[in-house]
This record gives structure tokens, sequence and C-alpha cells, in this order.
């Protein structure tokens, strides 16, 4: 029996309605959530996630400002940039956009983003909230992945969970959602895969989130039968076709649950981005009380 689709539209429509409810309600408040995401330098894909912000915040009543900055930037002179955002307190959300160019460094910048603004989840206190199991704003694709695996009603208690990838914005801090519920959480990553370890890792998922970036590098073959499967990497092959990381064909046949590239995950993160700049307004109307 092939796979039921696990997408993302339906999450992303649920979460919005939400913020449109909190939004007002802080309005009602006095208090009028923003974004800004400030941009360093001329770049197509970010350009393509800043339209969907700006849609997205217009939607839910939130201010959203893309300030742009040159190419030549200094590091010093965005970082005085980020600081000044830190404290306007018209601001109560900020995002750095990626990629930066070469002379900055982008952690750096990312961590100077005050924690109760950093809407993105990125900074360490954001990032420690969530490895204590008490996250405010988690890093949104991560979030996005979380919520579509709970959305299934399946139980993550003691699952067998592996997740393929460890980077800081999506596979580090799933993997940390997961264990925060119970889900005995395996992490693969290039060492894993050096070792040629992937496979039998994968072989024993019950729940599975991969997000590497390359085409099909989980074989359908290896997903468990009945396996809960998020696939977050979107990649264009040679024929101009866009793919997972997961050979979805023959996984879907194997899966219980499965998302399809594109239209998986990836289509809530900037749902959940609005509802984390609402966190964000939230936190910080807390913290002046």
């Amino acid at each position: 029996m092939a796979a039921q689709l696990l997408l993302g539209k339906p999450l992303a429509e649920k979460i919005r309605a939400e913020v449109i409810k909190e939004v007002e309600e802080l309005k009602a408040r006095g208090v009028y959530p923003s974004l800004v995401a400030v941009q360093v330098g001329e770049n197509e894909a970010s350009r393509v996630y800043t339209n969907a912000q700006r849609k997205n915040a217009e939607a839910c009543g939130i201010k959203y400002e893309l300030q742009e900055l040159p190419a030549d930037t200094t590091q010093e002179q965005l970082l005085k940039h980020i600081a000044g955002l830190n404290a306007d307190p018209g601001v109560t959300g900020i995002i750095l956009q990626m990629p930066v160019p070469p002379q900055i460094d982008a952690k750096v910048c990312q961590w100077s983003i005050a924690y109760e603004k950093d809407v993105e989840g990125v900074t360490p206190t954001n990032m420690g909230l969530v490895s204590f199991g008490k996250p405010r704003m988690a890093p949104c694709t991560a979030l996005g992945a979380y919520e579509l695996i709970k959305s299934t009603g399946v139980d993550i208690y003691g699952k067998e969970v592996v997740v393929v990838g460890h980077s800081d914005i999506v596979g580090k801090p799933a993997a940390l959602l997961l264990l925060n519920s119970f889900g005995t959480t395996t992490i693969c990553h290039i060492a894993t895969g050096q070792r040629g370890l992937t496979e039998s890792h994968v072989r024993r998922a019950e729940i599975l989130v991969v997000a590497v970036g390359v085409p099909h590098l989980i074989k359908g073959e290896w997903i468990k039968e009945g396996a809960i499967v998020v696939d977050i990497g979107i990649n264009t092959t040679k024929d101009g076709k866009i793919v997972g990381d997961v050979e979805f064909e023959v996984a879907k046949e194997r899966a219980a649950w499965i998302t399809p590239v594109p239209g998986g995950a990836g289509t809530a993160t900037t749902a959940i981005l609005m509802r984390n700049t609402v966190e964000a307004a939230k936190w910080q109307l807390e913290k002046r009380q």
C-alpha cells in the first residue's frame, strides 16, 4: 500500500489562522508584531524567500520590512546595523538572510541578534532552550518537520528515530525536538557515510528525517515498512527536476507516511517564521511587565 502524503500546506494554513488570531489579540493590547529581514548583497534564492516572507506577513497582519545592505558591507557595519535593530522597540523580529558575502561570519552576526528577537531560533539562547526541552522559538524548518510527524498521530515515545544530516538549523534541532519527545534518536552525518553505516541506521528507522541536500541519497529500498519519512532536501537534477534526498517513488511503497518534494516540511517554514515573530513579540511584552 502506498504511503499517505504528509503535506506542508494544511499545516501552514492552520498555523497562519492561529497567527492571525494572536496578532489581533496583541494589537488590541497595543503590541504590533513586526519583522525585519536584513539582506547583504543580491541573491536570487534569498529573494524568493523574502517575497514569501512579505506575503505571509501581510496575510497575518504583521509589519514586514526588507532592509538591503550593499555586498561590500563589512562585518563591523553589519553588527552595528543589527545592534540598532536590537535596540529598536518597534522591531519585534529580526532575520539575517543567507547567504552572506565571504567577508562576513554568518554565525557571529546571527548570534548578535537579541535572543528575544531571534525568530529563526539560531542564537545560543534559543538553541539552548530547545536542547533543554523548553523552546520558545525553534528553527523553523526543523519545527515544521517535527510538527508534520506529530500530525500523523503516531506516538514518538520510544520509537527508533534517525536524522540524516546535522546542520545547525535543521538536523540538530530536529533531532533535539524528537529526543525531547522521547524518541530513541540517532544522528547520521558525513562520517557515518564515510564508514558505510548510513544504510544500516536508516533501515531500522521508524521515523526518518533527512536534510542533507544530495538528490536520492537515501534509497527507497532502505526504508523500513510502515516508517514515517520526512524529506527536507530540495535538489535540482540536471534535467531541471526538483527532487528530495530520498528516492521517493520506491520509498512511498514502503513508508506509512512520507513528505513529497516539493510540498512537504519546507512549505510550512514561512508560516512558522510568522508564528515565531508573534512569539517574539509576546516574549518582549513579558520582559517589559
